[in-house]
């Protein structure tokens, strides 16, 4: 009985410390549990960023191979073939032996006014076949690059929706074989069927431009240089803008479904087949404020590189101050156009484009979707 009164006594005395002192007990331990769920959870979270950003940086391991990948396959297989074409092509469309035998035969026979009139012939169509080579180089090396980035990076999308075993792989538009080799072939799409009025309109911006140079008229390197710009840029402003992307694509290459859809209709990009994808895409691509850039800065590049190579003679020493007079021009220039042409792995003009640094980006954008649909 004393002891429950004790304690009773006890208890109202303290009443209020015990209290507190329960609280405050009870409060650090519920402080405690959270901060250690807390740490628990930071633990959590810091291995799994690690596992993320290590999964990050072997996805980027990944793509960098895989582009890079891209690029050999580009180089070694599906330019080489083109190019071979091409090249075959454009002799076929501007063979010069046919004048350059008349002259050599006619020597002493042919009347002065015949001769000046088959120089002048040979004179155009030199020069046509020489730009007809910088341009059609040009265009064939960034367009196959752009094919082959634009193809390699769907089959790197398609390859890694397989392994992830993703739910929208039996909604993903694969590519067919067939479709994929349809495509590529598209490379020949120039030599085959553009080339034909790419010559004639390239001849015309030659005439029109040699129509004032005299055969003895003395050419040095910049003259030479500012003829070959003026032949190209009177052909690149001849009709609409981007008339040029007629020579390298069909008309049906832009399709009018998957226009539609980035206006806001409700078709979207999976609606279309894997291969119109890509021919609209490659659409998007050229007619591009980007691709024209390339370009630009690819044919400055290559003009250069021909114009030094044109004027250094076999002992290395170049004649850029004196110059030469363009009857004995003529046939360099008919010369180089044969070495534009060369297979690309022996072709220094093709690596002179394949190493500018403005066209390494553009394919590693290219590559990454941000220039197209």
């Amino acid at each position: 009985m004393e002891f429950f009164l004790f304690n009773k006594s006890f208890w109202r005395r303290h009443k209020k410390k015990i209290l507190v002192s329960l609280g405050v007990a009870g409060t650090g331990y519920f402080l405690y549990k959270l901060y250690d769920a807390h740490k628990h959870r930071l633990a959590e979270l810091e291995s799994e960023l690690a596992v993320r950003r290590e999964n990050d940086e072997s996805i980027k391991a990944q793509m960098q191979e895989h582009f890079e990948t891209i690029q050999r396959i580009a180089s070694t297989t599906t330019l080489p073939r083109a190019m071979n074409f091409l090249s075959t092509r454009i002799n076929e469309e501007l063979n010069l032996s046919v004048l350059t035998e008349r002259l050599k035969q006619g020597k002493d026979v042919l009347t002065l006014p015949e001769k000046l009139e088959l120089w002048d012939k040979l004179k155009v169509l030199s020069f046509t076949k020489l730009v007809t080579s910088i341009w059609s180089v040009t265009m064939l090396s960034l367009f196959v690059r752009v094919q082959v980035n634009i193809l390699g990076r769907h089959l790197y999308i398609d390859i890694a929706r397989c392994q992830e075993s993703s739910p929208l792989l039996e909604e993903a538009s694969l590519i067919d074989q067939d479709d994929e080799q349809i495509f590529l072939a598209r490379a020949d799409f120039l030599a085959s069927h553009g080339l034909p009025a790419l010559v004639f309109n390239m001849q015309a911006a030659a005439s029109e431009v040699l129509k004032s140079k005299q055969l003895k008229d003395v050419f040095d390197h910049l003259i030479l240089h500012e003829t070959i710009v003026q032949v190209l840029d009177t052909f690149m402003s001849m009709g609409r803008p981007h008339h040029w992307m007629e020579y390298l694509l069909p008309e049906d290459a832009k399709l009018p479904s998957l226009t539609a859809s980035q206006s806001g209709d409700n078709l979207i990009i999976s609606d279309v087949p894997k291969f119109d994808q890509l021919m609209t895409e490659t659409h998007t691509v050229l007619s591009s404020n980007e691709f024209t850039n390339v370009v630009d800065v690819s044919l400055k590049t290559l003009v250069n590189a021909i114009v030094r190579d044109i004027f250094v003679d076999q002992s290395g020493a170049g004649s850029h101050s004196s110059g030469m007079a363009l009857v004995k021009l003529v046939p360099r220039v008919a010369q180089m156009s044969q070495l534009l042409l060369d297979e690309p792995s022996s072709n220094q003009f093709v690596q002179t484009i394949k190493n500018i640094q403005d066209v390494e980006l553009f394919f590693t954008i290219l590559y990454a979707n941000a220039l197209t649909v």
